[in-house]
């Protein structure tokens, strides 16, 4: 608590667009409940534990995920950030290795633990004789997240480039990228392999990032109120084709992964409304409660993000052991539990956090290390949760991503290079703007995890 007391008082408010801060909490808390209404645990009528999705198995859902599927949201928000923290960087004499090395670091620590949760808790299972099915199917689930940080760290990784793109040629960035979506799309949709959607990582997620880098320039603050309302409603009236008419699910969910052309459509949609509100977010942030709620949320984004969904499971799992505690999933009994549940599984998680939560700070040693370094630390901490969203967690993923994590962590905030002497005062304050640094980091100033995460940018 100390530790992001002091990182919050150390933070200049007065340059921050603090409703960026909330819209970054607000899509992690989001993914929260969202993920609590989809897991049910109960007990089957062969008397084993089953694990159900109730959420997804209501009329209503795939019409409510066109509003519920906020992860584009986050891309255009982190795109903002990146774009205002990469500019900073350079006036201040860093490079792209600079930058590509704080921003990798903090999506490859937060992820180590929880890599080496899974090998212990798999190969314990696998031990003590749980059926392997129940824990492949939980550990499939509860590690579904982890698509997010190879997505993120794709993004993240090209933010130099993509930046310098944006300066040169933005509208024919978009393009390109725009162009390179839609080609994608059609060729998976017409030899139906879902793989080469995975082509779309680089495209899609890449032009929603390039959409907050146009935030951040004032493209839609430059519109007028009925202009972004006339975008919105064009954003979002262009799902209709596509899902009816066109190859793609009429849930939000299902084009996630791997990403496709509506995520874009909903990205521009919500980055309109996004700045609709942001009057009233503004005011909102103003509020010394609501401050103090987005900052200590926003200290713990990333192991929010990542933990939540194991932490929902673990509870939903002893709670089969306390008599009437566990309604049967998707009865009326069970909706009425959940925002029992959801305000346990955030205090889990906030207990949870102060053994992992450190893991959300970067502890660089010494000098940046050379781009070679940087660039091949970056790839190993993308394999693991790629692998993970193209094979699904499971034991030998587990430990080979530890070890991929731990290398690239080691490679990227413990690498000691040579570095030329300096005079005491050049010393001093290099050491205060890398304690500067570290503490724009922690609030994710730019994430979700900025959190540049989900929450980081």
């Amino acid at each position: 608590m100390s530790s992001a007391a002091s990182t919050t008082s150390s933070i200049d408010l007065s340059k921050r667009d603090l409703t960026l801060d909330l819209a970054r909490v607000f899509c992690v808390l989001l993914v929260v409940l969202i993920h609590l209404l989809m897991v049910g645990v109960g007990i089957g009528p062969d008397g084993q534990v089953e694990v159900s999705r109730p959420l997804e198995e209501q009329w209503w859902f795939a019409p409510v995920t066109w509003a519920g599927q906020i992860m584009p949201l986050f891309f255009v928000v982190g795109g903002f950030a990146s774009l205002t923290a990469w500019r900073s960087l350079v006036r201040r004499g860093g490079t792209g290795a600079d930058y590509v090395r704080s921003r990798v670091l903090r999506l490859a620590q937060p992820a180590l633990p929880l890599f080496i949760f899974y090998a212990v808790v798999i190969g314990g299972a696998r031990l003590i004789g749980i059926d392997p099915q129940l824990v492949e199917l939980a550990v499939t689930g509860a590690a579904s997240p982890l698509w997010f940080l190879a997505a993120y760290t794709l993004c993240q990784a090209l933010v130099p480039l993509m930046a310098h793109w944006h300066a040169t040629a933005p509208k024919a960035t978009l393009l390109v990228l725009l162009a390179g979506a839609i080609v994608v799309d059609v060729i998976r949709y017409s030899v139906g392999i879902d793989a080469i959607g995975l082509a779309n990582l680089f495209f899609v997620w890449l032009l929603v990032q390039q959409l907050g880098f146009w935030y951040a320039d004032g493209w839609f603050a430059a519109r007028r109120w009925w202009t972004l309302v006339a975008i919105a409603i064009v954003a979002y009236a262009s799902l209709v084709p596509m899902t009816v008419v066109g190859p793609y699910a009429d849930d939000m969910l299902t084009n996630l992964n791997p990403p496709t052309l509506p995520l874009v459509a909903l990205a521009v949609a919500q980055a309109c409304i996004l700045k609709l509100l942001r009057p009233a977010l503004a005011r909102l942030m103003n509020t010394h409660a609501a401050r103090a709620v987005v900052f200590l949320v926003g200290t713990r984004l990333m192991t929010i993000y990542l933990w939540h969904l194991p932490v929902i499971l673990m509870l939903s799992g002893l709670a089969l052991l306390v008599p009437f505690a566990s309604p049967e999933p998707a009865s009326l009994a069970w909706w009425w539990t959940r925002p029992v549940m959801f305000v346990l599984v955030m205090a889990a998680v906030f207990g949870l956090s102060f053994v992992v939560g450190r893991w959300e700070a970067p502890r660089e040693v010494g000098p940046t290390p050379r781009t070679w370094v940087v660039a091949v630390a970056t790839v190993l901490a993308f394999l693991p949760p790629f692998a993970v969203m193209e094979f699904f967690m499971d034991l030998p993923i587990a430990i080979a991503g530890s070890v991929l994590l731990a290398v690239a962590v080691f490679m990227l905030g413990r690498w000691r290079a040579a570095a030329p002497e300096v005079p005491a005062t050049s010393a001093t304050s290099a050491s205060a703007a890398s304690a500067a640094g570290r503490a724009d980091a922690r609030l994710g100033t730019t994430t979700p995890h900025s959190h540049s995460g989900p929450v980081s940018s």
